[in-house]
């Protein structure tokens, strides 16, 4: 730009001295030399001042105001604000040691189980080594190191695999024989058929739900039904690809229970603002809530998607992760199955991941969605996004494969398997009984039981001027416990707010997966720092 205007300038400036000096113009007319003139001062006038020639440098082609407002009004609690200030401690910490009241941040606030010290299944481990490293099946020592049935599992995968390749790409939905062995585990589970055709590999649950998300919603006037506490996933998907969230309350008094009645109340109020509700997300075991449907429940839901033309997302991730006798996993699949409804009769899309369960492999990033009851065009605009990504992950393909296809009775690896599990799902129940019971024994606290999943949400009952002082620092006030708690204590929990829940209340999700020795300092640490709050803001 500068060497334009310096070269442009230049031959103005020449051409207006040849024309004062040479005699021949001079002999012309006044209105030719007025002319030269006029053109350098229209030139000079035109530059941009130094001041606007630096405004047009330092502003950046891309600020938060020119970002897509989807992408503005996307928010994702789990690891959101508090997360970040733990984040900051725990680098203070490292780098000052003794500099607060604790000796480590305890990660409460998202499903993570090995961050925490869960150790992964051997099984699994052992096959995705021999997988990733074929050429140490050939060897004489990987006999004695692995188990007889993971490297006969390993060539069995290896051989559905085209060129033995773990590094390539795969068919966007997954590897074949993958999706056959994954489709006969839901086979077993249920007790009806599946067709591995109808399965669709993911890096995780999550794509899952945004390539429906991104299906279903045309605009603002499409609506999804969302439980109300919910996953932030929901919110986030739904804001990110432009529609409108449709809130059903579920009723924490009857332990979280999600009444048809209180549905069809959202849907009329949904429908008489022109919103038309696309489909309803069901989280089952719950997410933050903890609850397991009944099976009667879950029939009333398949019959309300079935009247109202509703899609229905089944979120069924923690499904192995039941700690009560009385309650059992049935998924939506099986209950639509067993009233009669066949593969056309009724749009369902079941969402299953590795990262939870007794297996939480969350960095692997393995998962599957059972897409059924759609038509053939439809079925293709879903292999189309599908495709759009390439496929997802090998590593997580091949876990999906083994969690729904695990070590038999008979098999080498069945004992220690068996084991692992069950320690670890036993221990689960323990921590959450613990830390039930726990919350429960606070002041102003309540807390319904952990039937199912990973979390605990209690209800606060946050003195008056507790709310006051959380306004003043312009914080919701279940935030404005959870930050106060985290400086206190370390221990990171999410506020309700960032789940959703009904208005004046304020409560806070906090994991069970410590492990199980660090349980009772957590209790100690959340009962000393809630008795000092209540005391401090005591009305």
């Amino acid at each position: 730009m500068r060497k334009f205007v310096a070269h442009r300038a230049k031959k103005l400036i020449t051409n207006a001295t040849a024309s004062l000096l040479n005699p021949h113009h001079q002999s012309s007319s006044s209105s030719n030399q007025y002319y030269t003139s006029a053109r350098l001062a229209r030139f000079f006038t035109s530059l941009p001042s130094d001041t606007s020639m630096a405004s047009d440098k330092s502003t950046p082609p891309l600020t938060v105001d020119s970002l897509n407002p989807k992408v503005l009004k996307c928010e994702y609690a789990v690891r959101g604000e508090i997360v970040s200030l733990a984040q900051t401690l725990q680098q203070d910490l490292q780098a000052n040691p003794g500099s607060h009241p604790f000796e480590e941040i305890l990660y409460c606030n998202i499903g993570n189980p090995q961050s925490l010290g869960q150790q992964p299944i051997t099984f699994f481990r052992e096959v995705l080594a021999l997988c990733d490293h074929p050429t140490i099946l050939d060897k004489s020592e990987t006999q004695g190191l692995f188990s007889a049935d993971s490297i006969e599992r390993a060539w069995q995968i290896l051989d559905q695999i085209p060129g033995r390749a773990t590094g390539a790409y795969s068919h966007s939905q997954g590897i074949k024989g993958l999706r056959d062995t994954i489709a006969a585990g839901i086979e077993a589970r249920d007790g009806f058929p599946a067709d591995p055709n109808d399965i669709f590999l993911t890096d995780g649950a999550s794509p899952a739900v945004h390539m429906m998300m991104q299906l279903l919603i045309r605009s603002e006037q499409d609506g999804i039904f969302c439980p109300i506490p919910q996953y932030p996933l929901y919110s986030a998907s739904i804001a990110l690809h432009g529609g409108t969230l449709v809130p059903y309350y579920l009723d924490e008094a009857t332990g979280w229970g999600l009444e048809v009645s209180e549905l069809k109340k959202q849907l009329e109020t949904a429908r008489q603002k022109g919103i038309t509700v696309r489909a309803l997300v069901v989280i089952n075991p719950g997410n933050p809530t903890g609850q397991v449907l009944a099976e009667e429940n879950q029939r009333d839901i398949v019959e309300f998607c079935k009247k109202e033309g509703l899609v229905l997302l089944a979120d069924e991730v923690y499904q192995e992760n039941i700690y009560v006798p009385e309650k059992q996993f049935h998924s939506f699949k099986k209950v639509a199955r067993s009233m009669g409804y066949g593969d056309k009769d009724i749009p369902l899309v079941s969402f299953q991941s590795v990262s939870k369960g007794y297996y939480g492999e969350c960095g692997k990033r393995g998962g599957y969605m059972e897409v059924t009851g759609f038509s053939p065009d439809v079925r293709e605009q879903i292999y189309k996004v599908a495709s759009v990504n390439l496929c997802s992950n090998i590593s997580g393909q091949i876990l999906a494969s083994l969690v729904m296809s695990p070590p038999k009775v008979g098999d080498e690896s069945y004992d220690s398997y068996f084991a692992e599990r069950n320690g670890i799902l036993t221990s689960l129940a323990r921590r959450a009984k613990t830390l039930e019971d726990a919350l429960n024994s606070l002041e102003g606290v309540t807390c319904n039981k952990a039937e199912g999943a990973m979390y605990l949400f209690p209800q606060v009952k946050l003195p008056n001027k507790a709310i006051k002082e959380a306004e003043k620092a312009k914080k919701a006030p279940d935030a404005y416990y959870a930050i106060r708690l985290l400086n206190a204590t370390g221990i990171v929990v999410v506020p309700g707010s960032g789940f959703g829940q009904v208005p004046g209340t304020w409560h806070f999700r906090c994991t069970i997966l410590p492990q199980e020795e660090k349980i009772p300092a957590i209790v100690t640490r959340l009962t000393d720092f809630h008795k000092k709050f209540m005391d401090e803001f005591r009305d």
